[in-house]
């Protein structure tokens, strides 16, 4: 039976649906859901790959832009080395472009959580007393290699030859209390006179104060110290054999920066699946950390 309608004219709809009217509605109510869960995917996964960083759009990485073969200025002024070359490529899976910031290495984690920049990728070694100060993800694995003046006397092939010698050192590197403790445990037990160290500010300053005789040897990361020898048109030689003091270099991220962080191991990750991260290790002569 129908149902008593106003004057006013409405238009008549049945108790019951048809079969056709129920099947063009529940087909619609799918079409909708479905284009919502893939509109919401794809947000999901752009908001994933776009981790908030300090500029927007960018990722700003802090590192001291002295130190071939890991980062250095090239004669356009460009950036270059393997710490830019992996920012790039992290930059570029997470949907960034890679800036770079220029910081003094011995400041480099405080300017980090300062928000200066987002990460510290700038030959920086993993060490227990850093990882208090930020999270820190390993991407390569290398040693250290000492350097002297080519017509030296002396020409140290191990740590244990630098007994009685004045070593210089970039301010904020590890090995000060190494050769500290091998001065203390080794040397002067040995009667072989005790290493006195010295720190410069930067890489560069380390080997002017060699070249003008202030230090007699100077230590650097392996990579770095065979450009640095070949820049100073072999007046510098690297006396060591083989890698000393192996260690693991680190991106550094905020701690607290979870998102980032996260974003980063993804990107890291992306790279390993790509090939480009085994081509960057070939390139400069570096080596997968160990799990």
């Amino acid at each position: 039976m129908l149902q008593k309608i106003s004057k006013h004219t409405v238009p008549y709809l049945p108790d019951v649906e048809s079969p056709t009217m129920r099947n063009t509605l529940n087909t619609a109510v799918r079409l909708t859901v479905l284009a919502a869960a893939v509109m919401g995917a794809t947000a999901f996964g752009t908001a994933a790959q776009a981790a908030t960083t300090v500029t927007p759009g960018q990722f700003k990485v802090g590192m001291e832009i002295t130190y071939p073969p890991f980062e250095s200025y090239d004669e356009k002024k460009n950036v270059v080395g393997s710490d830019p070359d992996l920012s790039r490529l992290l930059a570029k899976h997470m949907d960034l472009a890679a800036e770079f910031v220029d910081t003094k290495f011995s400041s480099l984690i405080l300017s980090l959580n300062a928000g200066h920049y987002d990460a510290i990728i700038s030959g920086m070694y993993i060490t227990p007393e850093r990882q208090t100060q930020a999270q820190t993800i390993a991407y390569a694995k290398t040693g250290a290699a000492i350097m002297v003046l080519k017509d030296s006397t002396v020409k140290p092939k191990v740590p244990e030859d630098l007994c009685g010698l004045k070593v210089g050192l970039e301010k904020g590197t590890t090995w000060v209390a190494q050769f500290n403790k091998l001065s203390t445990d080794y040397c002067v037990p040995n009667n072989k006179g005790a290493i006195s160290v010295s720190e410069f500010p930067s890489a560069p300053e380390v080997t002017q104060a060699l070249l003008s005789g202030n230090v007699q040897a100077q230590v650097e990361i392996d990579g770095a110290a065979g450009m640095i020898a070949e820049r100073t048109k072999g007046r510098v030689v690297v006396s060591t054999e083989h890698s000393i003091y192996q260690q693991t270099l680190g991106i550094y991220v905020k701690k607290g920066n979870d998102e980032l962080y996260q974003a980063l191991l993804k990107a890291f990750d992306e790279t390993k699946k790509s090939g480009e991260y085994a081509a960057l290790l070939k390139k400069y002569n570096l080596e997968e950390p160990s799990n």
